[in-house]
């Protein structure tokens, strides 16, 4: 009886104890340096009236548990004043959460600031006080932003960043400069995105409410990579979120022109397109065959070994050549994602998972590719058409994402794990009516295209943070190894001769390509911060170190059908049926050439290794002004395996860039006003080719009919004597100046004004190959400079009329001049082509740099109703592209003017429902290249019209 009374005792104070835990409530919060922005450590957080506290941690975070009701709380610091918050609110079981506290300074009029719970929790306050005291130029956009303008993705929030635009709703540009001198990064280290070849990473595949922030660095600092000129993104993840969060999310996009078309181009597929990859549809027939015969070793003797081997190869290409029509549907993607931190004794455990989905399709009609050239009568200014190509075709996207993150937390160190999976797959089917007219052979022809592309993306990161001797050492380590894949399975191109659907060499004949790249990639990175006092200030001295290793291999095997006297009516899909083969009873029936044999310049291995060290100051040497001085270097050695066509040039892991560079900054604040600063920098950074550009390798792109041609392959005119490139591809190495003064303004306003010059030494352009039309290489060209002058403004209207104060006029507008001193080969080939009365200057304009760029727009933000809408603009000037050589001319972009509309409304219970209304493209502008030359009237290159799409979201936290 004893016993069961006490166990009756036990369980009830168990239930007790658990009722007294259950009805407590959580107040998290972070605690910033008013002047610097730095977190604090070691802040003494009290609730008046009680014995409770807590002391922030190396991040500046506390944490108190409290029973319901109202508290006031009380933050001291020593050399601070104390703050004083009243009526912080604790709910039975929920999460208050007090943003961006800020303890300024002590002074002698003023002990004790004394403000509402409600008064703290602004949208952008501790990101705009970084930015202020911010070593380098820096713009961003915070996680509380997030919550309140309802973002979904990445995409949507970096666009609201002042000088960033966002290229096919995915990738960053800062300043107008294009995808290689941008870069994208995660949580501070490099990542590969699902296109191996940009500098820039998908920004849609990341669902906001994982991120913390996004930061953008427009100038260089020691401590970043110098591979950048434009401006640097770094997307920091949480590690510990606020509080416990599961969302879902619903998304939808239509397109009037072009979802829902019953002639929509479709291809045969495989069972798994839809979740990003194909299942081995698409197989190479000849996988798992050593020695591939081809038809001159079979032709005498079809029913022999080889011969029968020939003939099931054969057989085994899928004989579908054509699409088919039917009708698409919309877009459509889902989301979901889950965190929270927990308290392990007096440690923390905190994680985030995220999984998304998107599938959606494009049908892009009345599209065109063409090529134009000057005629070789100089008096002649029109331009002549050599290629025509006018059509349609489908695309359909499909990505399938995955983000993991885990993070511990003790009293001196922070250690955290991130995995991210990314499985996209895009398919393209396109008919054409394609005219040529070049090199006297005259025809037309109808032009099918079937193409499928599958990426894939695994990345995982390990970092440690530790705090040492009372936060005086920072150590900083972090390690990232990464495998990136891209195959293009079975890409099928072949053309009918109009009127008799004919098919023959003049033409082209029928291809297949297969396509594989594997990159494995490795990042290694140890950062070391000291704080201590320099000229009677805080002062802060940083050094380190970072490895990156990359390896890739390239491969393409391309097959031609060549015909023979076969008969055909001009469907595409009859001419792999059985009775059209090559086979002992039809010796001149359809076969295959293997072009990949015997040698094969798109077979290549390449890699490289960049070893870094830097070491920068932070210091005041005088009152109000700060410096930041520093020097990077790196080591980078990029190696090359593989040859020519010819077989002429052959690599074997052949150094193709030896490099070793210094990269001093210096960066200059003066703070004229507690909101005001004036910025001087000076910076050297670097951009260097890729793996594909440095290479021999020549890729085609179907659909447009243009090809690439590696760098390293040379060009000459002239039967050999007139060197037009030598195949000397190198990096280009810029220097940057920057000035700018800016000013902060309440609930984040800004006016910033900034001028910037810039010179390029040796800087990598695309330009047109001469001996071969539609092919395009990149080359170092002559040396650059560019100048511009950027405004940049965010103000509420409250300044016209106090009832106006939710609604917020934006506007970042450039103006740059840039210009290239031509090298000695292009200035002789502009000379040599010059119309009558055309004066050939030996300066021209910058390819990729925009002449001006336009983002405007007017915003309604209230946040206590959860209400944000815009109207944007945005236009860039007409851009240099592709740089003509000989006989070929310049191509521009047209520009594009873009109006965009945004809704986003949180409501229901505690605001977990969103919804999202986003239309692009009100105007329903085409996007489009010309030809452009002296007197003559513009000529398209390329036409795309997008269409508008009206976009819609859904999600709910529960």
């Amino acid at each position: 009886m004893k016993k069961i009374v006490t166990s009756w005792l036990v369980l009830v104070l168990a239930l007790l104890t658990f009722s007294a835990i259950a009805q407590n409530g959580v107040i998290r919060g972070s605690i910033y340096d008013e002047r610097s922005g730095e977190p604090l450590f070691g802040v003494a957080v009290s609730v008046v009236g009680t014995q409770l506290g807590a002391v922030t941690d190396f991040d500046g975070d506390f944490e108190l548990q409290l029973a319901p009701g109202t508290y006031t709380l009380q933050a001291s610091f020593i050399s601070f004043n104390t703050l004083v918050l009243e009526g912080v609110q604790v709910t039975d079981g929920q999460v208050t959460i007090l943003d961006n506290l800020k303890l300024t300074e002590f002074t002698s009029d003023l002990e004790t600031v004394t403000i509402s719970a409600e008064a703290i929790r602004s949208t952008e306050a501790a990101l705009m006080t970084v930015k202020r005291n911010a070593a380098q130029l820096m713009d961003g956009i915070s996680a509380a932003a997030f919550r309140q303008m309802g973002d979904g993705d990445a995409a949507s929030a970096i666009k609201r960043v002042t000088g960033v635009s966002i290229e096919g709703g995915k990738y960053v540009y800062i300043r107008g400069l294009g995808d290689r001198y941008t870069k994208t990064i995660l949580n501070g280290v490099d990542i590969p995105g699902l296109d191996p070849d940009r500098n820039t990473i998908q920004m849609d595949i990341f669902p906001t409410n994982i991120i913390d922030n996004i930061v953008v660095s427009k100038s260089f600092t020691s401590n970043l990579p110098a591979d950048f000129t434009g401006g640097v993104v770094d997307i920091e993840t949480k590690d510990f979120p606020e509080e416990k969060t599961m969302r879902f999310s619903l998304s939808g996009g239509f397109n009037p022109s072009m979802h829902f078309k019953s002639n929509f181009l479709r291809a045969g597929r495989s069972s798994t397109d839809f979740l990003g990859f194909d299942n081995g549809y698409r197989e190479i027939p000849t996988k798992g065959i050593s020695d591939i015969p081809q038809y001159a070793e079979v032709v005498g003797n079809p029913g022999g070994e080889r011969g029968q081997l020939y003939q099931r190869i054969l057989r085994d290409f899928n004989p579908e050549f054509g699409g088919r029509t039917e009708r698409n549907l919309m877009n459509m993607g889902m989301g979901f994602s889950l965190g929270n931190q927990l308290a392990i004794g007096s440690h923390k455990l905190g994680y985030n998972v995220a999984l998304t989905y998107k599938n959606s399709s494009e049908f892009f009609q009345n599209a065109e590719y063409n090529l134009y050239a000057k005629p070789r009568e100089n008096n002649v200014t029109e331009l002549e058409p050599l290629e025509r190509s006018r059509g349609s075709f489908g695309v359909n996207n499909v990505l399938l994402g995955g983000m993991f993150g885990l993070a511990y937390k003790t009293d001196q160190s922070k250690y955290r794990l991130n995995l991210i999976r990314l499985q996209n797959g895009e398919s393209k089917v396109g008919v054409f009516d394609f005219e040529n007219t070049n090199l006297g052979a005259v025809f037309e022809a109808d032009q099918y295209n079937i193409e499928y592309s599958e990426r894939s993306l695994t990345s995982l990161m390990i970092n440690g943070a530790h705090f040492l001797t009372g936060g005086k050492w920072e150590v900083n380590w972090k390690v990232s190894p990464t495998l990136s894949t891209m195959d293009d399975p079975d890409v099928r191109v072949l053309r009918f001769r109009r009127p008799n659907q004919t098919i023959s060499s003049e033409v082209g004949l029928p291809q297949r390509i297969w396509r594989s790249l594997e990159e494995q990639n490795l990042v290694g990175k140890v950062d070391l911060t000291n704080s201590h006092l320099l000229f009677g200030n805080q002062a802060k001295l940083r050094f380190g170190t970072s490895y990156v290793y990359k390896d890739r291999d390239f491969l393409i095997n391309d097959f031609q059908f060549s015909t023979g006297n076969t008969v055909f009516t001009g469907d595409p899909n009859e001419v792999l049926r059985e009775e059209n083969l090559f086979s002992a009873s039809n010796r001149n029936g359809v076969r295959y050439s293997p072009l990949f044999i015997p040698s094969n310049p798109n077979s290549f291995q390449a890699n490289l290794t960049n070893l870094g060290v830097y070491v920068h100051s932070e210091f005041s040497p005088i009152p109000k002004l700060k410096a930041i001085v520093g020097v990077r270097a790196e080591k980078y050695d990029q190696y090359y395996t593989g040859s020519n066509q010819t077989q002429t040039i052959v690599f074997v892991n052949e150094r193709v860039l030896n490099d070793l560079d210094l990269f001093p900054t210096i960066n200059l604040i003066n703070s004229l006003q507690e909101n005001q600063n004036v910025r001087l920098s000076f910076s050297r950074t670097i951009a260097r080719p890729s793996f594909k550009e440095m290479s021999f390798a020549e890729i085609l792109d179907p659909i447009t009919g243009r090809t690439f041609i590696g760098g390293l392959f040379p060009e000459t005119t002239n039967g050999g004597t007139e060197v037009l490139w030598n195949g000397q591809l190198e990096a280009t190495r810029i220097n940057n100046f920057d000035l700018r003064w800016e000013k902060f303004m309440p609930a984040g306003q800004l006016l910033s004004v900034s001028a910037f010059y810039k010179t390029f030494d040796k800087p990598i352009e695309m330009v047109q190959f001469l001996s071969d039309p539609g092919a395009f290489q990149p080359r170092n060209v002559g040396n650059g400079t560019v100048a511009g002058v950027e405004l940049e403004i965010r103000r509420s209207l409250a300044f016209v009329a106090p009832k106006l104060e939710n609604l917020f006029f934006s506007f970042n507008g450039t103006l740059t001049e840039s210009r290239i001193q031509m090298s000695a080969s292009e200035l002789r080939s502009r000379q040599l082509t010059a119309r009558e009365g055309q004066q050939i200057a030996s300066y021209r304009d910058m390819a990729g740099q925009a002449p001006y760029i336009i983002n405007t727009g007017i915003s309604f933000n209230d946040f206590v109703a959860g209400l944000e809408a815009g109207v944007f603009y945005n236009v860039q000037g007409s851009t240099l592209n592709y740089i003509g050589f000989g006989n070929r001319t310049d191509t521009y972009t047209v520009p594009f003017h873009s109006v965009n509309i945004s809704v986003n409304k949180t409501f229901g219970k505690d605001e977990r429902m969103q919804t999202g209304l986003n239309i692009q493209n009100l105007l329903n502008q085409s996007r489009q290249e010309v030809f452009r030359s002296y007197r003559a009237a513009d000529q398209l290159f390329s036409s795309l019209n997008p269409g508008t799409l009206i976009n819609f979201s859904l999600s709910y936290a529960l």
